[in-house]
């Protein structure tokens, strides 16, 4: 469809058909194009592909967020798992204490069970507002998912009752005598 006067400039034969067809692709693609950028446009494009940038961070830094809480959340789901699933039976009337970060708590186990707690065999976990007696190889299974249930774990702590390398060489060099009587 043409204007009126591009139809009278046909009629007159001061233009061509192929000239108006010329004219009009032109102006389509004048609509069509982008305009040449000026001095405010680069200033806002620059401002938005900046307030782009930050947006992306700012989002891929709550995503991480997101993930880790999730990976925790997860983590802490299977250690209670293996909790529930390993914990061993606590029945008896010996009272075992032990310290739980400043204060000293008391689980009532049995002779046996107290004699695996102090070789190591067997470790006390936090559980819910309790603690658990689990074996050795299911507490360090939960101490790598969730260190901070792993309240005692005599294994891992150095034997105390055993003298250290270094007061050995000391007092070697004093000699104790044979008739001595304690």
């Amino acid at each position: 469809m043409r204007n009126p006067l591009q139809d009278q400039l046909l009629k007159a034969g001061l233009a061509k058909k192929s000239q108006l067809a010329q004219a009009t692709r032109d102006q389509k693609r004048k609509r069509k194009g982008v305009a040449p950028p000026t001095a405010g446009d680069d200033a806002a494009a620059v401002d938005a592909r900046r307030l782009q940038a930050e947006r992306a961070e700012r989002d891929r830094t709550l995503a991480a967020e997101r993930n880790a809480q999730a990976r925790a959340h997860e983590a802490r789901a299977q250690a209670r798992q293996i909790i529930q699933d390993h914990k061993v039976p606590v029945d008896g009337e010996i009272p075992y204490r032990f310290s739980d970060g400043t204060q000293i708590r008391t689980v009532y186990v049995n002779t046996a069970l107290r004699a695996q707690l102090a070789k190591g065999a067997l470790v006390i976990v936090r559980l819910d507002d309790g603690y658990a007696l689990l074996p050795q190889a299911a507490g360090e299974k939960v101490a790598a998912r969730v260190p901070e249930l792993l309240v005692l774990d005599n294994a891992a702590q150095p034997d105390a009752s055993a003298p250290e390398g270094s007061d050995d060489e000391y007092y070697s060099r004093f000699q104790v005598p044979d008739d001595l009587v304690w």
